[in-house]
């Protein structure tokens, strides 16, 4: 099943390992790890990233849609 993650942006819910807030410091740094590696997908339009999510791949996909609002997406996705 797929995940929305905001402005059509969608992400294979299996492959999820965590969805983190963005607002602290060393999420700041393994975002920029990410970066550095070639493992950064920026789905947030130019917008604020408000989460960060972490694939099995080690892939790390920023979102500007908040955790609380993925987290119940994926609650409804797997109802």
């Amino acid at each position: 099943m797929l995940l929305n993650v905001g402005f059509g942006n969608v992400v294979a819910m299996d492959k999820i390992v965590a969805i983190l807030n963005s607002d602290s410091a060393p999420m700041r740094r393994y975002r920029e790890g990410a970066r550095q590696q070639g493992k950064l997908v920026d789905a947030t339009q130019g917008r604020k990233t408000r989460a960060i999510i972490v694939t099995a791949t080690d892939h790390v996909i920023l979102s500007a849609v908040a955790v609380e609002t993925i987290t119940q997406r994926w609650k409804e996705s797997s109802g």
